[in-house]
């Protein structure tokens, strides 16, 4: 059997490293199977022509727009545990421009925000003695755990659990809130911001991303004509702003195909600085690396699809030896010559997930609010249409 070596986790952790994986005849059979087999189910609603004068940074690839965009990632996940409404509240409060739900699958198709399918580090389900006997060991986008993974659970299961704060060692405000809110789904999540919007009189977008794509058809739970029939079925989504995210490229040209180019929508590649494969190319044996796919010619492959590349931060100011920043690389210029809008993730106001620059004396898990505005404002510098951010308040206040 052959194998193929995939990043760890192609998430917003920037902790890449890999795990071996089958590929050959089986792998290509993991290839979003289903995708066709549940398109002639989806009967999408009329996709109204948005107002969107009052949302900014929205408008044509290539026009100058007022000022970057604020991603609430997974809400305002700083001060909340992240994917709840209570995360997405605060973010929208504190002047996101657009919230982010993380979607995967449960057990009985449901679309829920979890960062990933992994569910002991946001949820209380290792203290429920009920589900003792669903813990298990798997390994997802070449990433293993055992614990409790979210497909294992209906959504009635899933809403028993409550969330909890990922990383309370550096965030011990979020975690007082562990215990409080249930897991959401993608349809609470859009009646909600709709709520949000309409009580706040402002627009505010929805960036979801679409999580283990390969990984959910392989187990007959493909999350894509499922994400396609809800946002289809929602007055909300079908007329407001969406930027819809994935670290693989199969799915996001498949919901190109379905969705056209629409004025309040958006594709937004994400991609890594390494040299490691998306994991939908990795399991059909394909060649193509995120490395690749940031070089020039390979942002003019991503612009036949997607509308938005969103790198790491690094990848666009790296960093030195030393923690510091170093100089600003081509990426932001090279991918506006390719009419893509660049959208990088994430800033983290504490001192740990600061650059050298912008730390202070106070101690490693401390907030830094105000090196965090410093250190934004510096990427804001070379040019960046939007960023996510785990604190929209700061944010904010970088580009006030």
């Amino acid at each position: 059997m052959t194998t193929l070596y995939l990043p760890k986790r192609l998430s917003r952790r920037g902790f890449i490293q890999t795990a071996a994986v089958a590929t050959g005849a089986a792998g290509a059979a993991l290839l979003l199977p289903g995708l066709a087999h549940a398109a002639s189910m989806l009967t999408p609603g009329p996709f109204a022509t948005p107002d969107l004068s009052g949302m900014p940074g929205v408008g044509p690839v290539g026009v100058a727009q007022p000022r970057p965009l604020i991603f609430g990632h997974r809400g305002a996940s700083a001060l909340r545990p992240e994917h709840t409404l209570a995360s997405y509240a605060k973010a929208i409060a504190d002047g996101a421009d657009y919230v982010e739900p993380d979607l995967v699958s449960t057990k009985d198709g449901v679309l829920v925000a979890r960062h990933e399918a992994f569910l002991s580090e946001t949820t209380d389900v290792g203290s429920r003695s009920e589900f003792a006997s669903r813990k298990t060991r798997k390994t997802i986008d070449g990433e293993t755990h055992e614990g409790w993974f979210v497909d294992d659970f209906t959504l009635a299961e899933l809403k028993t659990l409550r969330a909890v704060e990922r990383i309370p060692q550096y965030r011990p405000g979020s975690a007082q809130y562990n215990g409080m809110f249930q897991v959401a789904t993608f349809e609470e999540i859009i009646d909600f911001v709709a709520a949000e919007s309409a009580a706040r009189g402002r627009i505010v977008g929805i960036v979801p991303e679409l999580k283990h794509s390969t990984y959910f058809a392989s187990v007959g739970l493909p999350l894509e004509d499922r994400f396609l029939a809800i946002i289809a079925a929602h007055d909300y989504t079908r007329r407001n702003p969406i930027e819809i995210q994935s670290f693989e490229v199969a799915n996001l040209k498949y919901l190109r195909g379905k969705l056209g180019r629409r004025a309040n929508l958006r594709l937004m590649q994400l991609v890594i600085g390494e040299n490691v494969r998306p994991m939908d190319v990795a399991a059909a044996g394909g060649t193509l690396t995120f490395a690749q796919m940031c070089t020039p010619a390979g942002l003019r492959d991503i612009a036949q699809y997607a509308d938005v590349v969103a790198p790491p931060t690094r990848s666009i100011i790296p960093l030195k030896k030393d923690g510091s920043l170093d100089a600003p690389s081509s990426l932001v210029e090279d991918a506006h010559k390719a009419g893509l809008r660049v959208e990088p993730w994430t800033f983290r106001p504490e001192n740990h997930f600061l650059a050298v620059d912008f730390r202070n004396s106070a101690g490693d898990a401390v907030r830094n609010e105000a090196g965090s505005i410093a250190e934004i404002k510096r990427y804001i510098a070379t040019g960046i249409d939007g960023f996510f951010t785990d604190d929209p308040a700061l944010g904010r206040a970088a580009l006030a």
